[in-house]
């Protein structure tokens, strides 16, 4: 299910083609950070990632609707994540969640035979061109490395990674926070998840806040599940765990 980007124009649908992921992340912390950071956008159907090397650094995003995709897309291009900046389109190949709900569902088989044929037909011209002196290049196969001219510095979020991190344990330390957020915008962010106790805010200190839990199993989960969260356009949320 590679997306090279090299065609045309690839029309708007409800699956949202993600790359240049960071592929040192677990692939279900990764599934469970995409779809709590997505779901903002709309119904998160899907998500689907894989361990092959093929497909390592991308994940695809399955939406109910279409507008849902495109103001991901629009909302989280170049987003860093986990210090990577994402790469997002729309994904070239339907999902097969819904192929089945609009009934163009084909089988892999078939389809694996379809695309081997085209495999085979693209291996032979390139051969016939390498014998006429044409010599095509190879670049990556998701078109190389980006540039580091290119890549944005993720604003302050990296300077305030602290450098020797605490262990893991009860309390989650958030930053990034919007100077208008407030005790109760956070406490129905974190109440969702398990052993939930309360919230801490520093009045002298905008932008920062405590996220106490019973235990750190807990506080583990709610903090891979709201990793980058993004409170408004411009805030993602930054959590770590508290130094005691």
């Amino acid at each position: 299910m590679g997306e090279n980007n090299s065609g045309g124009e690839v029309p708007a649908n409800q699956t949202i083609y993600i790359n240049n992921l960071n592929e040192k992340i677990k692939l279900d912390e990764l599934k469970k950070t995409l779809h709590a950071m997505f779901s903002q956008f709309g119904k998160v159907l899907d998500v689907l990632a894989f361990k092959t090397l093929k497909h390592k650094g991308q994940a695809w995003v399955v939406f109910e609707d279409v507008s849902s995709a495109t103001n991901a897309i629009r909302q989280m291009q170049s987003f860093p994540f986990y210090d990577k900046p994402m790469k997002i389109q729309y994904a070239k190949t339907k999902s097969d969640i819904i192929a089945k709900a609009d009934g163009t569902f084909v089988p892999r088989e078939r389809r694996k035979r379809h695309e081997e044929k085209g495999r085979k037909r693209k291996e032979q011209q390139d051969a016939n061109q390498a014998g006429m002196g044409l010599n095509p290049a190879y670049p990556g196969a998701y078109g190389g490395a980006t540039p580091l001219s290119q890549i944005p510095y993720p604003g302050g979020v990296k300077s305030m990674v602290p450098e020797a991190p605490a262990p893991p344990n009860n309390i989650l330390f958030v930053q990034n926070l919007p100077h208008e957020a407030t005790s109760a915008m956070l406490q129905m962010l974190f109440c969702q998840y398990p052993g939930f106790k309360e919230v801490r805010m520093v009045e002298a200190k905008p932008g920062i806040a405590f996220v106490e839990y019973e235990n750190e199993m807990q506080s583990t989960m709610a903090m891979q599940n709201l990793q980058a969260f993004k409170v408004t356009p411009q805030n993602s949320m930054l959590i770590t765990y508290a130094k005691k």
